[in-house]
């Protein structure tokens, strides 16, 4: 037990002298009416974990949405320089998403509930000023591994606006 603490504490103490950052996705907020909050922190000068949220805003009937109703996605970002103004980055990532898909018989049409996780790589390019407003995009997707009823791919696109602390 001790040793659980020790390794909890100093998983703790490394996140607290870490760069952190957290975003919003204006993009999603203006285009397709959801909100997906990030947090994420370096663990080197070229590596960082983060976790974004996605809930989605928009009525099942609309006709431009995401098919997730709600997604967490925790990432992996590899960052290719170290330029602290302009980096371009690749991400990995695991999306665990929850919608309905609707589907269409011939004599009536009805939304089937899913909830799966898709593996992913996105792309990405990031800016940070010298206050610390960070303005970042990405593009990727990823493939939903285990439902039958859940879409195949699963969009990661952004343009996130925020804070480094």
């Amino acid at each position: 037990m001790k040793k659980l603490i020790l390794v909890f504490s100093l998983f703790l103490s490394f996140l607290g002298f870490a760069q952190q950052e957290i975003k919003l996705d204006i993009a999603d907020a203006l285009v397709v009416r959801s909100l997906e909050f990030s947090y994420e922190t370096y663990i080197s000068e070229v590596n960082s974990f983060g976790v974004s949220a996605l809930v989605n805003l928009v009525k099942q009937e609309t006709e431009f949405r995401y098919n997730e109703n709600f997604m967490i996605t925790p990432y992996f970002r590899h960052y290719f320089t170290k330029d602290a103004k302009w980096n371009f980055f690749g991400e990995a990532f695991v999306g665990i998403n929850s919608g309905k898909k609707e589907i269409i018989e011939s004599s009536n049409n009805f939304n089937l509930s899913y909830t799966d996780a898709a593996l992913g790589i996105a792309a990405g390019i990031k800016h940070i000023t010298k206050g610390g407003i960070v303005i970042c995009a990405y593009a990727g997707f990823g493939r939903n591994m285990f439902g039958e009823d859940s879409p195949i791919l699963v969009p990661r696109v952004g343009a996130n606006i925020g804070w480094r602390f």
